[in-house]
């Protein structure tokens, strides 16, 4: 490509991790053809960086994809064991690798333009998007960019928290683990100050298992804090790590926060991904809404229409998520009372249903009525009040110091 000569497709996407890789894929499957696309990123993905773990029916594109999946996953707490027929639904895992490659054979056959250098600015005339480098340089004209690099809301939540972990890839010798049940989450790890945390298990077959520690919560742990709440979980387990081989190392954090994230900045800039408003505030979830976003991009751009994705989230949800969040933070509701009440009062499906977003309102106030009263009631109560003060503080001036302080 000349330094002077900025490539000119109808469609940009800036970054290739998940969310790009899955938009890929998705316009290879509804048989997208004339629509010049380009991928903007330094690095090609490959290989296994990372896990993901969804919800859904069985069959579909991810089908051949997938490493494991699960009818029934249990959830554990300090009182006993539930395990949880998810019929019709199912939980499933797909590694990045087969994700990455699948994207890469989409990209070879839609003929899209590669270029291996950072994205920095993204100037929106209103017909055209100029996609530049650090530097300022032009890469790409784009009729659309879809933008899925990470950045923060724009503007702080009430309540910001996170979802951080690590999780240990462990290879067995012999037969240590059950590969028809899946272990979703168990409470039953120490639980910090403030904060929920639980471990994790997802096997692949008798020999081989992701087992994770996670925590949500407002800061993250050092090197030496996961790998202590590692070697305790594991012994929870009944797991002798002596007799067991680390073959990977899996780490992240995801955020949970009630702030606002910019869909569309310009006319024809769409993020996806976290930045795009797909994560869950109330789990971390993202999986399954990257998912639909890349379908529905993909549906819209072979019907000639914007690639414009739907809200990853109805409205309410994000309402009950930035409730949720507020009783959590503040300490009106125990995170492991908050969650073991939740699937014990619905059916499981209801409940991985209403964390994917996909929920009717009636079966919403089902899980609503799930949830401890009084304390959610305060919740409630101190979130108005939080969205009250964040609408009058325009009103105190421009630049106001404590314009963005968390309610």
């Amino acid at each position: 490509m000349p330094a002077s000569s900025p490539v000119d497709v109808d469609l940009a996407l800036v970054g290739g991790g998940g969310a790009a890789s899955l938009v890929l894929a998705a316009l290879d499957r509804h048989g997208v053809t004339g629509v010049r696309v380009a991928v903007v990123d330094p690095v090609r993905k490959r290989g296994q960086d990372r896990t993901w773990a969804f919800w859904g029916t069985p069959g579909g594109d991810l089908e051949p994809l997938l490493s494991a999946s699960w009818s029934r996953v249990e959830v554990v707490t300090a009182a006993g064991r539930r395990v949880l027929p998810l019929a019709p639904l199912r939980y499933a895992m797909v590694r990045s690798a087969p994700v990455y490659d699948r994207a890469a054979e989409a990209e070879r056959r839609l003929d899209a333009v590669r270029i291996a250098g950072p994205a920095g600015e993204l100037r929106d005339d209103g017909e055209r998007v100029t996609v530049c480098d650090p530097s300022g340089r032009a890469l790409v004209r784009a009729g659309w960019v879809l933008d899925s690099r990470p950045r923060p809301p724009s503007r702080p939540g009430r309540t910001s928290w996170l979802q951080h972990f690590r999780g240990w890839w462990l290879a067995a010798e012999r037969p240590t683990f059950d590969p028809g049940r899946a272990v979703l989450m168990d409470f039953r790890t120490p639980q910090p100050a403030r904060g929920v945390s639980f471990g994790y298990v997802l096997p692949v077959d008798e020999r081989f298992a992701l087992v994770e520690y996670t925590e949500f919560g407002p800061a993250v742990l050092d090197d030496a804090g996961y790998d202590a709440a590692l070697r305790g979980y594991a012994g929870l387990l009944g797991l002798d790590l002596g007799a067991l081989r680390v073959r990977e190392v899996e780490n992240g954090v995801i955020p949970m926060t009630d702030g606002p994230f910019v869909v569309r900045p310009s006319r024809r800039v769409v993020r996806l991904g976290t930045a795009g408003g797909a994560t869950r505030p109330s789990t971390g979830f993202t999986f399954s809404a990257m998912l639909r976003q890349a379908d529905q991009v993909a549906r819209a751009v072979a019907a000639g229409r914007p690639p414009v994705p739907l809200p990853a989230y109805p409205g309410r949800h994000r309402w009950m998520d930035a409730v949720a969040l507020r009783a959590l933070d503040r300490g009106h509701v125990a995170g492991v009372e908050f969650f073991d009440r939740l699937f014990d009062r619905n059916p499981a499906e209801r409940v991985l249903r209403f964390l994917d977003g996909v929920t009717t309102p009636a079966e919403d106030l089902a899980v609503m009525r799930s949830s401890p009263l009084l304390p959610m009631t305060g919740a409630v109560l101190g979130d108005a009040a939080g969205r009250l003060r964040a609408r009058l503080r325009p009103a105190q001036g421009l630049g106001d110091p404590v314009a963005h302080q968390r309610s």
